[in-house]
């Protein structure tokens, strides 16, 4: 009796077992047909495709790889075609910042050669036509400056330099330069060493494309450029008094080919503020805009004292 007790026990476990491994491979079944359905829903291009799992099921860590390979080509194919819209934007900026000038270039030249201007005229013409030519030379090895920072291919040289020095010596050259533009100017860097990583040609672009901005744009007549630290982090804040930046167009100022005169009338190519944000990057720091308008803007540069 006791025997035939055991051996119902032992069928009715070994049923159990059975019909529970028959649901479990009906779900595991079932949860592989929706994977398949899946797979083929991605591959047919429906990248917002994803298979969803619960915390018990065997395919669990299938499911969740498929849907990290979508999630990863979602955002591949989305920056791809940011890629492309950039570059079909740099490529209608390039149309009228180049043709344009160039156009214009040609224009005076052709009235000096075919002696249409003389005397005093024709100088002037050759002013202006010299003054375009350095435009759209200043304009080129911009955009050939930024290609190679975007493709990987400048090659930097890090040292240890004083960055107060450096500073400084940047200054100096520009002290002429703003005065002769109509600008005061307020130069507030400490006497104490800032022994820093940094790629002195590198560091010269940044404040040189900052300045430059300023005077291109602020339509303001006084600039300030100061240097603090804390024991992470020295900043560089290059501030103007001039018109500003409006809350619409802040958010953009650092992209590629942007500028603020969307009539893209005024002077500047829109790569200036791009290249500085992408100088910066290269030292591991951070670049920022803050600026309101009427009373004008401050880019602040923060470099960590540690690369």
């Amino acid at each position: 009796m006791e025997i035939n007790t055991y051996l119902f026990l032992a069928l009715a476990v070994t049923l159990l077992i059975v019909v529970l491994l028959i649901a479990k491979l009906r779900h595991i079944k079932k949860q592989l047909a929706l994977i398949k359905d899946a797979m083929d829903d991605i591959k047919c291009g429906n990248l917002n495709r994803r298979v969803l799992a619960k915390e018990s099921d065997m395919t669990k860590q299938i499911c969740y790889d498929i849907n990290e390979i979508a999630l990863c080509n979602q955002t591949r194919l989305i920056q791809h075609r940011q890629a492309e819209q950039a570059y079909k934007r740099l490529m209608s900026s390039l149309s009228h910042d180049v043709k344009t000038p160039l156009a214009s270039l040609v224009g005076y030249l052709e009235a000096i050669e075919s002696g249409i201007v003389t005397g005093e005229e024709k100088d002037e013409y050759i002013r202006v036509a010299f003054d375009k030519a350095q435009h759209l030379k200043y304009f080129v090895e911009s955009l050939f400056e930024w290609v190679k920072l975007d493709a990987g291919e400048q090659i930097f040289h890090f040292e240890q330099f004083d960055l107060n020095e450096l500073s400084r010596n940047i200054m100096t050259d520009w002290i002429l330069i703003l005065e002769n533009s109509g600008f005061q100017y307020e130069i507030d860097i400490p006497e104490t060493e800032y022994i820093m990583q940094i790629d002195p040609n590198a560091y010269t672009r940044i404040l040189n494309n900052l300045l430059q901005n300023v005077i291109t744009h602020s339509k303001g007549d006084k600039v300030v450029v100061s240097i603090s630290e804390d024991e992470e982090q020295v900043q560089i804040t290059v501030k103007d008094n001039g018109k500003g930046i409006s809350s619409d167009d802040l958010p953009h100022i650092f992209e590629r080919m942007y500028q603020c005169d969307h009539s893209r009338s005024g002077k500047g190519n829109g790569l200036g503020l791009s290249i500085a944000k992408e100088l910066v990057s290269v030292h591991k720091g951070k670049i920022t805009a803050a600026s309101t308008p009427g009373t004008g803007t401050a880019f602040t540069i923060s470099l960590p004292k540690a690369l």
